[in-house]
């Protein structure tokens, strides 16, 4: 049973940091790149951060970089992201996603975890 796990989020004042954390199983992990979204309420679900399956590429979303790093450990089936520097327009659910490095339709989505900035 493939499952996604996403868990770190909560609530954070502004310039604060939070790492989010999304374990994976029922899959092999190294095969799949991972990614990070957010929806806002009313807003579309958008791109955060994205890592390869190795690990030695990552992009980010311009309106996160400098602030949120992606990283994964293949050992421990887990993909993080590190928010730093918050601002209230961070504030989102955030999903991990799995998506198969060759079979782009294979992919998986975890169930979201709330992250909201506010002093």
């Amino acid at each position: 049973q493939v499952q996604l796990v996403e868990s770190g989020g909560g609530l954070a004042q502004p310039g604060g940091s939070l790492r989010l954390s999304c374990a994976a199983s029922g899959f092999t992990f190294s095969f799949y790149a991972m990614s990070w979204y957010r929806q806002a309420p009313g807003k579309e679900r958008e791109l955060v951060a994205a890592i390869a399956s190795a690990g030695d590429s990552t992009n980010y979303a311009d309106s996160v970089k400098g602030r949120f790093t992606i990283s994964r450990d293949n050992a421990k089936n887990t993909v993080y992201l590190q928010m730093n520097s918050l601002k209230p327009e961070d504030t989102a659910v955030y999903y991990c996603k799995a998506v198969h490095s060759w079979i782009a339709t294979i992919n998986y989505w975890g169930q979201g975890t709330q992250v909201t900035v506010s002093s």
